[in-house]
């Protein structure tokens, strides 16, 4: 996701692979792998393909801030107790954030 979001615009596996070949094991990764993780992205909704392309391209379908988002939405949904853990999450933050989180807090 990354890499699609860095790009911001739609790739092929071949356009992925120079940029994640070797990042974890050091070894070469297979076209056809990346293919599959991305055929699964595009299941649970992350990209969307362009089948009419040849090789087909992929797109993120949201950006990464709508993504992280959604990640500390569920977070904080499935928290037995919401108070504590945004008692905690501000507790964490920095006095710049925290400025931050004032400001839009204001806006609303």
């Amino acid at each position: 996701m990354q890499a699609l979001w860095d790009a911001g615009d739609a790739l092929s596996a071949y356009d992925l692979l120079p940029g994640l070949a070797g990042a974890d094991s050091g070894r070469p990764l297979a076209a056809t792998t990346v293919l599959t993780v991305l055929s699964r992205l595009e299941k649970k909704g992350f990209v969307s393909a362009d089948r009419t392309a040849r090789p087909h391209r992929y797109t993120a379908i949201a950006s990464r801030e709508d993504h992280v988002a959604e990640l500390m939405h569920e977070v904080l949904g499935d928290a037995a107790d919401r108070r504590a853990v945004l008692e905690r999450f501000v507790g964490g933050v920095t006095p710049a954030d925290a400025e931050l989180l004032r400001s839009i807090l204001d806006r609303r």
